[in-house]
């Protein structure tokens, strides 16, 4: 049983869709057509869409019009420190807490992961991506820590990082590593998978923008030359 409410669920829907790239960087949000889309009123669509505001995945406000926030490279270095510091926290109370159905729940998600690269849908591994890893969070029961990292995640380049070439085959295979030492209880080695995760996505990205650009500095970038870069 879902016990989200309304508003809770439309937030993590469109989360899921703007980390996957369902809904592009610039993209308008239509109430009416989120509600119909998910068979609901205005009104769960209208507070979800606040509470993306404030956490930064959109701008604007409920009633003129939301779009999704465009991508800001210079915060993406501290950003990306920060969230290894928070998911390995999180990672941690997980393996601690986490019982059979967690596990296998978890297996679940990984294996959607992998069949949706598979099928070569890439827009469904990325939602799936996102799922696997909010489920392996929520375990920890450290909800103001998630809410953080949620906050973190809207100012990360996913949907560029996952147009790399290989990229979402690469990160099957990290989340195999993870989930092994996951199943192990081994929480040195699943903090260190979830480090090395976060990061080697950043990694294949900055590389990709410096071999496009081996002039400019990396701080300097910006979402047009990442796009540029990372089109298939």
């Amino acid at each position: 049983m879902d016990y989200r409410t309304k508003e809770e669920q439309v937030a993590d829907y469109l989360r899921e869709g703007i980390i996957a790239g369902r809904f592009p960087r610039g993209t308008r949000l239509k109430q009416q057509e989120i509600a119909t889309l998910l068979q609901t009123s205005i009104t769960p669509v209208r507070e979800a869409l606040k509470l993306l505001v404030a956490e930064g995945y959109v701008t604007g406000d409920s009633y003129r019009g939301a779009t999704v926030a465009p991508f800001d490279i210079s915060a993406s270095s501290e950003t990306l420190n920060l969230r290894i510091l928070l998911e390995t926290q999180l990672v941690r109370g997980s393996v601690e807490r986490a019982t059979g159905k967690d596990i296998e729940e978890l297996r679940v998600l990984a294996a959607e992961f992998e069949h949706a690269f598979d099928a070569g849908d890439n827009e469904t591994a990325r939602a799936a991506n996102y799922r696997f890893h909010h489920r392996m969070y929520e375990i920890a029961r450290m909800p103001q820590t998630l809410h953080f990292v949620q906050i973190l995640w809207a100012r990360y380049p996913f949907d560029l990082i996952n147009r790399l070439k290989g990229r979402v085959s690469r990160a099957a295979e990290e989340h195999e590593e993870l989930l092994r030492a996951f199943i192990a209880s081994d929480v040195a080695a699943v903090m260190l998978a979830t480090r090395q995760h976060i990061e080697a996505g950043w990694m294949e990205l900055r590389a990709s923008v410096q071999a496009a650009d081996p002039g400019e500095p990396p701080a300097k970038f910006s979402a047009k030359h990442l796009m540029e870069s990372s089109s298939p």
